[in-house]
């Protein structure tokens, strides 16, 4: 009688915090934040949702996780380097955040950075103005200020203006080119090809900016 060969079993991959992180990650990607559950987490995982609970007791400390596992792609230059070369490094690398996880980043965007490694990534920019000798007073204004530029245009560049219209009955192309010729013609400008000049003019105007005023002692 022929022999009949078993087919080789698979073994499911053990679930650990970071592989749900990841997983995690992926789904709100796919799924958008409202989309996020954890039963379509756990049918992603092959496993049941009770397995997740017992690695993060809540979707807030699962959240908490994702946000550590976003802030730890960041690299930060050394602590000698100049501090603008430092903070344009830093917050170029906090928009490339955006870029990698779009969907998840309207969550970080609200985020209060109060857990440890939030406070963490806080320590390390808050540290670059305290070396270069900003006071306290300055160093939270000017890097709040960055902050607002940072997040306003990672938030437009992965989810806003380029995806297209939001309008429920969006004006045709010919009307606009009629009606708002100055709008048409700066929309080229407005394209993701533009993206990285736009921004990284800005980031730089702010620094000029905060650099004369350290300067000058404001």
């Amino acid at each position: 009688m022929p022999r009949t060969s078993k087919k080789p079993s698979h073994k499911r991959e053990p679930l650990s915090r970071d592989r749900i992180v990841l997983k995690a990650l992926a789904l709100v990607e796919r799924e958008g934040l409202h989309g996020f559950s954890f039963r379509k987490l756990a049918d992603d995982l092959h496993c049941e949702a009770m397995s997740i609970y017992y690695h993060f007791p809540s979707k807030a400390h699962l959240f908490d996780a994702m946000v550590a596992h976003c802030l730890g792609t960041i690299e930060w230059l050394p602590d000698d380097a100049p501090w603008r070369a430092a903070l344009r490094h830093g917050f170029t690398e906090f928009r490339q955040v955006a870029y990698r996880n779009p969907a998840f980043f309207h969550f970080m965007a609200l985020y209060r950075m109060n857990s440890a490694e939030g406070l963490g990534m806080l320590e390390s920019v808050l540290g670059i103005f305290r070396r270069a000798g900003f006071s306290p007073e300055q160093s939270a204004k000017y890097f709040r200020l960055l902050s607002y530029y940072m997040v306003g245009a990672a938030l437009d560049e992965t989810s806003g203006y380029a995806k297209g219209p939001s309008a429920a009955e969006p004006v045709s192309d010919d009307v606009a080119a009629r009606d708002y010729p100055t709008v048409v013609s700066v929309g080229p400008y407005f394209k993701p090809g533009s993206f990285d000049d736009t921004f990284f003019t800005g980031l730089d105007l702010l620094l000029d900016g905060i650099e004369m005023h350290h300067k000058h002692g404001s």
